[in-house]
């Protein structure tokens, strides 16, 4: 029974959302940009994703699009990451800093 129940677990909303996430995550890294976003945009996308890997896709999704350049998508995620909720106070914590690092910077640029 435990093995059934494993079998149902692999194939939940959550394992199908965070299996996205991750290959998000790795795209990210080898700077796969425009695929990374792809696979957050799908996690985010997705019916009957649990609020907490909804806003983790947010935040990476923010964070490559402020790797790729483009600061007003990335602001855009970040904001919907402080905004919606359900979103772990982590990741919320963690898109306010970046937001007063992106902003810290512009500041700097403009002096």
């Amino acid at each position: 029974m435990k093995l059934l129940n494993w079998l149902k677990g692999g194939f939940s909303h959550r394992a199908k959302a965070l299996l996205l996430y991750r290959r998000g995550m790795l795209r990210a890294k080898r700077g796969d940009h425009g695929l990374a976003v792809v696979d957050y945009s799908a996690v985010i996308d997705m019916g009957d994703v649990p609020a907490d890997v909804k806003a983790m896709a947010l935040y990476n999704r923010a964070l490559v699009h402020a790797a790729a350049g483009d600061e007003a998508k990335a602001v855009d995620d970040l904001r919907a990451v402080l905004a919606a909720s359900g979103s772990p106070m982590n990741v919320k914590s963690a898109a306010r800093q970046k937001l007063l690092r992106m902003d810290r910077q512009q500041h700097r640029e403009h002096e």
